[in-house]
């Protein structure tokens, strides 16, 4: 997912803190369109940039797309990071420039590695009347930022038990492991929790873990935390006790060890320098635009770093204009 009107860098400053578990609290971001489709923006914030290797979570809807024109998000690059696509309801189609075609649909993970480079689209069909998900990006580390772009998709079986269900999408959670391949030890899994349910989690102590509540009120850890917040636990639990008070909760559980690494984030690109940004901003703009205009249909952007969206003729994002001080790298 591109933004069009904001930047990952420029930080979410809400949050509390308690012993243990700080709570995250999002900001409103609009992502443009006719309407202004608006997401919810919890990560990176001024005081944490990841959680493991996940730096970027969008959490959106539910949304009629009567109202918000749904999402219409032309071909954009991506370079140092997978994203990660998880949907509670609507479809969303993905188009990209290594020859993928897929749909995005509720309790199917799409990952998408960019790599060196790629460019994709995102367009909800017509049929789609309402959008509700989350859009996350995961840093690719230093050994592993080049590689070649490519594409997993995964319907992961729900696993179940009293008075909880789960689907893990990412690594290894309640017994069950995701097929997807990752660079990092990563964790992500959708839970349900029913009113009234504790479940003790055992979880790899190794891990920071992000708790995103979608729906309900959850106990994470003993600290409450509120529809749309995002929790953050340290690392050193071998458990972590996730109770639902008197509604259901959904929940989407992240993790992963601390990344280790300083990385440079700004519009879609994960970077380690200034230097980077400036040269893969450029390459973008250079495939795009001819006689100084963006070109009107994405078939007719010329060969390059990212490359073509096959089959999409919407007109490809430009970049925005960098910022007037250096970008500096954050852990």
């Amino acid at each position: 997912m591109s933004n069009l009107e904001d930047r990952p860098d420029e930080m979410t400053c809400a949050g509390t803190v308690t012993p243990g578990v700080e709570i995250m609290t999002p900001r409103d971001v609009p992502l443009g369109g006719p309407r202004a489709m608006r997401v919810r923006r919890t990560l990176p914030q001024r005081q944490r940039s990841l959680i493991g290797a996940w730096c970027f979570v969008d959490h959106y809807g539910p949304d009629r797309v009567a109202d918000t024109g749904g999402m219409v998000v032309a071909p954009h690059p991506h370079t140092g990071l997978q994203t990660v696509s998880w949907l509670f309801t609507g479809e969303v189609e993905h188009r990209d420039s290594a020859g993928n075609h897929a749909m995005v649909r509720p309790g199917e993970v799409n990952l998408m590695t960019a790599g060196r480079g790629i460019s994709h689209s995102e367009v909800s069909p017509a049929d789609t009347t309402t959008l509700h998900g989350a859009q996350l990006w995961v840093a690719l580390p230093s050994s592993d930022r080049f590689v070649d772009p490519g594409f997993a998709h995964h319907a992961p079986s729900p696993v179940t038990g009293s008075g909880w269900t789960a689907r893990v999408f990412l690594g290894s959670l309640l017994g069950d492991t995701s097929p997807v391949p990752t660079y990092t030890p990563l964790l992500g899994a959708e839970l349900l929790l029913d009113p009234g349910t504790t479940l003790a989690v055992d979880v790899d102590e190794t891990f920071e873990h992000g708790v995103l509540v979608d729906a309900g009120v959850l106990s994470v850890e003993g600290v409450e935390t509120k529809k749309d917040d995002l929790a953050y636990v340290p690392p050193g639990r071998t458990t972590l006790t996730l109770t639902a008070y008197d509604e259901l909760v959904r929940l989407l559980l992240l993790g992963g060890p601390p990344f280790g690494e300083r990385i440079v984030m700004w519009w879609n690109i994960v970077a380690r320098t200034h230097e980077e940004v400036v040269a893969w901003r450029s390459d973008w703009q250079a495939q795009i635009t001819r006689d100084g205009a963006v070109v009107a249909d994405s078939q007719d952007v010329a060969p390059g770093r990212f490359g073509t969206v096959v089959g999409d003729h919407l007109p490809p994002i430009p970049a925005p204009p960098l910022p007037h001080v250096r970008l500096s790298p954050r852990t």
